[in-house]
């Protein structure tokens, strides 16, 4: 997708084989013994939460990638991830599906077809994302009190600002508007509280979007 370079500089959004035929320069791609591609980064600018990939080339593991779950113990851990988000490039994986309209000519109208995977690249140290992290993570923190918790960091809405609204995805011979799925990662925060009742009765959980504005 072809952006300005002002829009590079805060996101980007490639397809994945395209981006692990040609990596970023923090990103290199090896192709290891039983055919697998094993996907090298610099730590000290990426955050990737990305999990094991199956693809239709074969499996795909980015190194010390923790997923899409950031699972967090203690305060300390929780500032790190919090420093780490806010002072780096966040990568995680989404999925563009067919729309509902042609869903519903399936069995399964709830289980949208996915037509094709996209890695998203995200500036977490841009002023705005980073001021749109912290407040989100404060909110988090601030509502539910110290106990466990389980944090969705959406970023649904900027991927379908940032694409427009006329990209399309070429389907046997239609043009395919997309629906952006898998368009989040998680912070979860487990307490030692012995009796987090909240938690168990599933109370804890809380999500915010992140716009660019």
């Amino acid at each position: 997708m072809s952006a300005d370079k002002k829009s590079k500089s805060l996101m980007d959004v490639i397809e994945l084989e395209d981006f692990l035929a040609n990596p970023p320069v923090d990103f290199t791609v090896d192709v290891r013994g039983t055919g697998y591609r094993f996907v090298e980064y610099d730590c000290d600018r990426c955050c990737v939460f990305i999990d094991e990939i199956q693809s239709a080339k074969g499996k795909v593991i980015f190194q010390n990638s923790p997923g899409r779950t950031i699972k967090v113990r203690t305060m300390k851990d929780y500032m790190q991830v919090r420093k780490n988000i806010t002072s780096k490039r966040i990568y995680i994986l989404v999925s563009a599906c067919e729309g509902a309209a042609k869903s519903k000519k399936s069995k399964d109208a709830k289980a949208l077809l996915e037509l094709r995977k996209y890695i998203v690249a995200i500036d977490g140290s841009n002023p705005v994302i980073k001021w749109e992290l912290e407040k989100g993570l404060d909110w988090t923190i601030s509502s539910v009190a110290g106990e466990s918790y389980r944090v969705d960091i959406d970023l649904g809405d900027i991927v379908n600002s940032w694409v427009g609204e006329t990209f399309r995805i070429p389907v046997e011979g239609e043009k395919v508007t997309p629906v952006w799925k898998n368009t989040s990662f998680t912070v979860k925060y487990r307490s030692d509280a012995l009796f987090d009742v909240s938690h168990w009765l599933g109370r804890s959980k809380r999500q915010f979007k992140i716009q660019g504005r």
